[in-house]
């Protein structure tokens, strides 16, 4: 019986901090959240905004909303010709979905995602820190974050203009 009544209250320990964890995402704006908003990625040819997940408030995910270059050598929209899946390959890179399921952690970091390369076709788990205000750090890894890579993504100015195809905002 003590087993029983030990092991409820640890669990019970931990409710308040899920909490927490499910409201502070759910229910903060993007100012108040500062990981939100969109973001150029390490090489500067592309931005990703970062956006509460509709499927699961609690988690964050992401998608490619503007590209420097969004046309290839024919003058066509890229599109994620990569991708293992054929029939995946004809998606436009533009609105591409690249982040998803990244959960707070108690640190306040982000972890336990997946983030999609489009140039390769690759698929990593991905962690995010706010490194500064306008510096986001985005380690993509295999297994052991430690052994992972990081890149450092700067905040876009806002009215950044979206590519065409790019989903709207999310309210």
């Amino acid at each position: 019986m003590t087993e029983k009544v030990f092991t409820l209250t640890a669990a019970l320990r931990f409710v308040p901090a899920l909490l927490i964890g499910l409201f502070a995402l759910s229910s903060e704006s993007s100012a108040a959240r500062p990981e939100l908003g969109i973001w150029y990625d390490d090489s500067g040819q592309g931005a990703v905004e970062i956006y509460i997940c509709q499927e699961n408030a609690s988690r964050l995910c992401g998608r490619i909303v503007w590209l420097k270059d969004p046309l290839n050598a024919e003058g066509v929209p890229k599109h994620d010709r990569y991708n293992p899946d054929p029939a995946s390959q004809g998606r436009p890179i533009c609105g591409l979905p690249m982040l998803w399921g990244l959960g707070l952690m108690s640190d306040g970091t982000f972890d336990g995602g997946k983030i999609y390369d489009p140039k390769t076709g690759k698929t990593y788990s991905v962690a995010l820190q706010l490194a500064e205000s306008d510096k986001l750090k985005v380690t993509g890894y295999l297994g052991v974050k430690m052994l992972g890579k990081s890149f450092l993504w700067t905040r876009a100015p806002a009215g950044l203009p979206r590519c065409e195809g790019a989903p709207p905002p999310p309210a």
